[in-house]
């Protein structure tokens, strides 16, 4: 099998980074960028003269020791990230957050985190950690929680069966940004897909046989999710036992899985994913999903509420393709059968306009309130609407500049035409340190996604310590 795969029992490698020659954007919605935009100069002034491409590498050595197998692992980072936001005043989102506070034109907020993981073996079977420590000071204050990605046994009574009981993310669907047929996974941050998840509470097995021919390899995993109180409490309805499995097979040198989802605290879904190597360096993956009766609640212009049943049609279409000169374009397709359309989002952004005229004129936050509870899970999730492009080009290597990654994503909604646009900027040229300067830019008219979030634009800095 080929590099790209993205099966559960192909080799997945790295890919490397690509970015578009071209002016930077004008920041923001037409605002110019004032304070930010020195800051933005500052950091990148800095982030040259600390960490200037041509800076020595540490030499690498070679120990034996390194590459026997222990029966133990820990490892981790690391992680500092301050960020600087501009925000959008006449925002409908801004509204609903600042109704009753002035922060400025600009934000801060320093964010730290470290993630801790490991693992041990013994016999037949091993346990596995994943925890995740967030402290952050914003404008809300400080806050720091600790919680725990993953925690489980894993026993493996012969090389065809594996069984996992505690908590674990499973990873399916075959996308980059989106995953709709991810049934018993939470959904990924579009702009940084490759972030670690939280996983949910479940008993799995997963049963694997290798054939000759065309068919070269079927695995079965079946999977429990418990859903009571205080137990996958946000999964669905509570005090069910749901059942979800997937079917995989390597078929003509194609990765094809089949899922399944039922049981009570969410409705029935059934979803199917594939990924196939057109050739050593271009591949193709889609996903589609169906879910049944599926409830969306919407409200108007003047905050009525109302519910729509159906069944919803999911699917994504997406390719990687990389080229000799180590540049990689990852573009991707998704519908949202469960997105709203542009007329409900513009009810949603008028209804909180109204709410906020109406806090200024009585000095009642009842409509923003109500606003904001129906915003949570719902207008709120990361793109909420029907149609989506996502595009992300990177570059290894530019100009020979050891260790140094351009790259660019762009995320356009295709049903009001607004977007994001993020270049960043990456470093490892010292060992175990990686250091990420990256902007976000938001560009949209009036009452459309982007255009009504609460910043015009944003940087951060990253520099992330793996031990």
């Amino acid at each position: 099998m080929t590099a790209w795969k993205n099966g559960p029992y192909s080799k997945n490698l790295p890919l490397p980074l690509f970015t578009k020659e071209g002016d930077i954007p004008p920041f923001g919605k037409g605002r110019s960028g004032g304070i930010l935009q020195i800051n933005l100069i500052i950091i990148l002034i800095l982030f040259a003269l600390i960490f200037p491409p041509f800076l020595h590498a540490e030499d690498y050595t070679f120990d034996i020791s390194e590459i026997e197998k222990k029966p133990y692992y820990i490892g981790g980072y690391a992680e500092f990230r301050p960020v600087l936001s501009r925000l959008d005043k006449d925002a409908s989102l801004y509204k609903l957050k600042f109704y009753d506070r002035d922060e400025g034109s600009v934000i801060e907020e320093y964010n730290s985190k470290l993630q801790l993981e490991g693992s041990l073996e013994k016999g037949i079977s091993s346990l596995h950690m994943k925890t995740n420590t967030d402290y952050n000071i914003s404008y809300l204050g400080e806050d720091q929680e600790t919680t725990v990605y993953e925690g489980f046994l894993s026993l493996k009574p012969s090389s065809s069966l594996t069984i996992d009981i505690g908590k674990k993310t499973l990873k399916w669907g075959k996308g980059y940004a989106w995953n709709p047929a991810a049934f018993v996974d939470r959904p990924k941050d579009t702009d940084d897909p490759e972030l670690a998840l939280e996983g949910f509470i479940v008993a799995s097995a997963d049963y694997i046989k290798s054939f000759k021919g065309p068919l070269k390899i079927v695995s079965f995993t079946p999977v429990l999710i418990p859903v009571y109180e205080h137990v996958n409490d946000t999964f669905g309805d509570i005090n069910k036992l749901n059942f979800a499995g997937k079917l995989y097979l390597l078929l003509y040198d194609t990765d094809i899985d089949f899922m399944i989802l039922t049981g009570g605290s969410k409705t029935s879904r059934y979803g199917a994913d594939f990924s196939r190597n057109l050739t050593t360096n271009f591949e193709i993956h889609g996903e589609l999903a169906i879910i049944d009766d599926y409830k969306k609640r919407f409200i108007d212009s003047n905050g009525d509420s109302f519910e729509n049943d159906y069944d919803a049609e999911s699917y994504l279409i997406g390719i990687r393709y990389l080229t000799e000169e180590e540049a990689t374009y990852i573009l991707e397709y998704y519908y949202n059968g469960t997105g709203f359309t542009s007329g409900e989002m513009r009810d949603y952004f008028a209804f909180i306009n109204k709410g906020y005229d109406s806090y200024v004129s009585t000095s009642s936050d009842a409509l923003l309130k109500k606003a904001s509870n129906i915003t949570e899970g719902n207008y709120g999730r990361m793109n909420p609407m029907k149609d989506y492009i996502y595009l992300r080009a990177s570059r290894k290597e530019p100009f020979d500049i050891l260790y140094f990654t351009p790259s660019a994503t762009v995320i356009l909604n295709v049903n009001d035409k607004s977007f994001s646009l993020s270049p960043e900027l990456l470093y490892t040229g010292i060992t175990n340190l990686e250091l990420r300067l990256k902007a976000s830019f938001l560009s949209g008219e009036r009452q459309s996604e982007y255009g009504e979030k609460q910043n015009d634009y944003r940087a951060e800095f990253r520099a992330r310590y793996y031990f």
